[in-house]
């Protein structure tokens, strides 16, 4: 009975620190426009619109197994889908969110057809080359598009009841876009579907065996992740306000996934951290060398894969197991090594009333300790076992 309510309390206890942990996030997060300068404010509104693109993708290599070199052609799609409906059709911002990622969603199940017949590297060839084309693709559609030049809209502007300025407003709007995305996500891999896709990426054919459909499961993967990444792309232009096809190479794509595999793959958490790595390391990677910021950005990278394998997300759980390793070693290092002086070196004093215990010495040692007992007894044994006997002169 003990047991059970020690059980009871500790998970009290868990879920009690968890939703202090969560409130303390909220309140720094709906702070922060407040407090930093404008253009930290859109460094940040810009690490959680690349956390709800880099969610998506975590569904798809992280739970799904998958690999993907084209996200940025999804991100793209999100991204042109609101700039044409904001400067074609003169729409309201909020009215182009759920169409980019209707739009995107239909998109992604149409490319996940060849996520059925290829895997690996095949996979990932046919996504780069989905990458590589669109933006001439979009340069041709220029009646559409802008062509090179772009197309350039109108921010999302705050109502004027809430007297905010138009950085703090933006941030406030992509920051409960992201809470909900990163939400959604959680209870997607928590579901039905969510389990499912997890077998698939553990095991496929234990997964066929237990009835899982993989044709379905591997398609609606690749819909969920360019739905993540449409939605991203219409943040995207709500901040920015441009859009033009040079902004949406296939180096983007090569960036996102890199930021996922630093941030952690398989990780609630990792999106976050990735897109705060995609965020602000190529711009410190820039001043720290003008000539060849591609150069420190690869360092970076390799540093940090040095250091944590499993990304930045699972660098808590290696620390707190190494010092779990190191501890109890630590503990049996101690116990095992005498120290000077310590009463192990020392023999006990026999208590009043005892037997002394018998000892075999030699005539030159009782000698010895007859004619040289020093005034301590305690130290007069603190020598060596099987030291010689001691003598006048020593």
């Amino acid at each position: 009975m003990s047991t059970i309510i020690a059980t009871l309390g500790t998970g009290r206890a868990r879920r009690l620190r968890a939703a202090l942990t969560l409130l303390l996030a909220v309140a720094i997060a709906v702070g922060a426009p407040f407090y930093f300068a404008p253009f930290q404010v859109f460094q940040l509104t810009m690490v959680l619109l690349y956390a709800v693109a880099l969610a998506g993708l975590n569904l798809l290599v992280g739970f799904g197994g998958q690999i993907s070199l084209g996200h940025g052609a999804f991100f793209a799609a999100g991204a042109y889908t609101s700039a044409v409906m904001l400067d074609r059709y003169d729409t309201g911002h909020l009215a182009t969110l759920p169409v980019a990622a209707a739009g995107c969603f239909l998109l992604g199940l149409a490319f996940g057809v060849p996520a059925l017949r290829l895997r690996g590297l095949y996979l990932a060839l046919v996504t780069l080359a989905f990458a590589v084309f669109l933006p001439p693709l979009l340069k041709r559609l220029e009646p559409v598009t802008g062509g090179s030049m772009g197309l350039t809209v109108d921010k999302l502007q705050p109502p004027e009841w809430s007297g905010l300025a138009e950085d703090q407003w933006l941030y406030l709007v992509v920051l409960a876009v992201t809470a909900v995305a990163l939400l959604l996500a959680r209870n997607l891999l928590r579901s039905r579907a969510g389990r499912a896709l997890l077998a698939v990426r553990d095991n496929e054919s234990a997964a066929e065996v237990m009835g899982v459909r993989l044709s379905l499961h591997k398609t609606l993967a690749f819909a969920w992740s360019a739905m993540f990444a449409g939605v991203a792309g219409c943040l995207y232009t709500w901040v920015i306000g441009f859009v033009s096809p040079d902004s949406f190479s296939f180096v983007l794509s090569i960036t996102l996934l890199a930021g996922l595999v630093v941030g952690g793959l398989g990780s609630l958490y990792g999106p976050l951290l990735g897109a705060a790595f995609v965020m602000y390391v190529p711009s410190v990677s820039q001043d720290l060398s003008e000539a060849a910021p591609g150069v420190v950005f690869g360092l970076l990278i390799i540093t940090v894969m040095f250091v944590a394998p499993t990304g930045l997300a699972g660098l808590p759980g290696r620390v707190r197991a190494a010092a779990a390793r190191r501890l109890p070693r630590a503990a049996a290092t101690r116990d095992h090594t005498p120290d000077a002086g310590s009463a192990s070196d020392v023999e006990p004093a026999s208590p009043a009333g005892d037997a002394p215990e018998e000892r075999h010495e030699s005539p030159a040692a009782s000698e010895s300790s007859a004619t040289d007992t020093p005034a301590d007894p305690a130290v007069a044994d603190a020598q060596p076992v099987g030291a010689p006997p001691r003598t006048e002169k020593e």
